[in-house]
C-alpha cells in the first residue's frame, strides 16, 4: 500500500505513525500543493491528504477513516476491547485529531497576543486529558493504544517547539509532559515523519512571518496553514 503525504500534516503523522506501530509495510510519496499533480484531483474528492492507496488500488481517504481500515486489516493494538471501549477510544482519538489545525495556527500566530489567546484555548482541551491520565507512560499503561497514536503528533510537535524556543505549550501538565517523554524515548515519533521534518517543520513554524520564529509581534494576516493537510 502506499499513502500520499505531505511532510508536516499532523493527520499523516497519525497515519503514518499506526503503521509504524503494527509494522505494516509500507510506500510513501510527498506530493507538492503548489504543483498538485493531475493524478491526485482524481484520488481525492477533498483535494486533501492524507490518501491511502490500498494493495488493491483503492483510494482511501480521510485519516479517522483509514485508521478503521488499518485495524480491520491488521489485528488492532489493543485487540479484545469491547464495543463500549472502542468506542471511547475513538472519541478520544476524535478529541485529539480535532486540535491539529488550531495547534498549526496557534504556532503561525503572527504576535504575542495571538499565540497566548490560541494557546489558551488548546490548553482547556489539554485540561480534560490531563484528567484522566494516570501514572503510566501511555494512555493507558504500559502499550501502546489507538488514542496515543491520535495524540503523538500534538505532543511531538510541542516537543520539538519546547526544545527550539522554550516555549511549552503543555506546561503545567506533569502527566502530559510524560506522556510526551514517553512517545520520544519509544522512537515512534522519530518514526512517524520524515528525516528532514524538524528542517521542513521549523522552517515552516518558526519562520521570519511567526512571533515564534523571530520573538517580534507581527501585523496579523489571512495566511493559510497547511493548505492541503486535511481530515
Amino acid at each position: 500500500m502506499k499513502l500520499i503525504s505531505l511532510k508536516i500534516c499532523p493527520f499523516v503523522q497519525r497515519v503514518v505513525a499506526l503503521l509504524e506501530a503494527k509494522q505494516i509495510s509500507y510506500e510513501i510519496e510527498y506530493i507538492d500543493f503548489n504543483q498538485t499533480p493531475a493524478w491526485f484531483l482524481d484520488i481525492s474528492p477533498h483535494l486533501q491528504v492524507p490518501v491511502l492507496s490500498s494493495d488493491s488500488g483503492l483510494a482511501l481517504f480521510e485519516s479517522e477513516a483509514i485508521i478503521e481500515y488499518l485495524d480491520e486489516i491488521v489485528q488492532p493494538l489493543e485487540p479484545n476491547l469491547s464495543p463500549e471501549q472502542r468506542a471511547i477510544d475513538r472519541a478520544w482519538g476524535y478529541q485529539a485529531s480535532r486540535l491539529y489545525l488550531p495547534q498549526c495556527s496557534t504556532l503561525r500566530s503572527q504576535n504575542s497576543g495571538l499565540l497566548n489567546s490560541r494557546t489558551d484555548e488548546l490548553r482547556d482541551a489539554f485540561t480534560k486529558v490531563e484528567g484522566i491520565l494516570g501514572k503510566s507512560p501511555f494512555y493507558k499503561g504500559e502499550h501502546l493504544s489507538n488514542p496515543d497514536v491520535a495524540w503523538l503528533p500534538l505532543l511531538h510537535r510541542a516537543e520539538i517547539i519546547e526544545r527550539y524556543t522554550g516555549y511549552d505549550l503543555i506546561q503545567g501538565y506533569p502527566k502530559m509532559k510524560a506522556w510526551q517523554a514517553s512517545f520520544i524515548e519509544s522512537g515512534l515519533a522519530e518514526k512517524s515523519v520524515p528525516e528532514d521534518f524538524e528542517t521542513v517543520f521549523t522552517g515552516f513554524y518558526l519562520s521570519d512571518k511567526t512571533y515564534l520564529g523571530t520573538g517580534i509581534d507581527h501585523a496579523e494576516d489571512n495566511t493559510l496553514v497547511g493548505s492541503g493537510c486535511g481530515g
